[in-house]
């Protein structure tokens, strides 16, 4: 130790590894993969989610065989701006159009469609706990309080991955958050947000990571 160290410097190279990942305790975040963040042109585009459907299809189809509960969210905003979120003023482009109940932008991509087994959570928040059913379904779900871990994939990761991850955390939820099978509008954006989370708020695994992780479980 010298004295330059810090409570971040003395526990960023100490934290304890998650180790396996349980099916039988696990559920699967699938945040916000709807079109008006995916098609190309569409009003919140995030560009490099698109290469990312694949390993995130691969992932909830691993997943659904493992038994684990899926629970995709939908950020969605009423037609007429009746009831209008203050996000709505902070990004200006979505005063008019975007994530519009009722619209094929709100929709989940088609590549990755929930099945009716499969748990769909709708949200006017970036956090997919703040006044929805979430955390009810997570605390009821296989028996009360069996779930104690989340993995979180999709989009956007610094705004309403980071939000959801950080919320479960504080729910005392160990989160497994996706390097590689969530992404951000910018690369700086992602990589400090995968710093964040990764010091203080769970475990960031790649894809490869995270299914190689459900093997250490007998």
């Amino acid at each position: 130790m010298t004295d330059d160290d810090t409570f971040y410097t003395k526990t960023v190279t100490n934290k304890k590894q998650l180790g396996g990942i349980d099916p039988e305790k696990t559920a699967l975040l699938v945040i916000d993969m709807q079109n008006d963040f995916i098609e190309e042109g569409s009003v919140l585009e995030v560009p490099n989610i698109r290469d990312q459907i694949p390993k995130i299809k691969k992932l909830i189809e691993t997943c659904r065989g493992l038994g684990l509960p899926i629970i995709y969210t939908k950020q969605v905003y009423r037609a007429d701006t009746a009831v209008r979120p203050l996000i709505l003023d902070m990004f200006t482009l979505l005063d008019k159009k975007g994530l519009r109940e009722g619209s094929e932008g709100a929709e989940i991509h088609k590549d990755l469609k929930p099945l009716p087994s499969d748990f769909i959570v709708k949200k006017l928040r970036f956090s997919a706990f703040y006044n929805t059913d979430l955390e009810s379904i997570l605390r009821n779900i296989k028996g009360r309080r069996s779930i104690d871990t989340v993995i979180i994939c999709g989009t956007v990761t610094n705004i309403c991955c980071e939000s959801t991850a950080r919320d479960a955390f504080e729910r005392d939820y160990r989160v497994v958050f996706g390097s590689d099978i969530t992404s951000a509008w910018s690369d700086e954006f992602q990589k400090l947000s995968l710093q964040i989370i990764n010091y203080a708020f769970g475990w960031v695994m790649s894809f490869e990571e995270i299914m190689s992780a459900f093997k250490l479980n007998p």
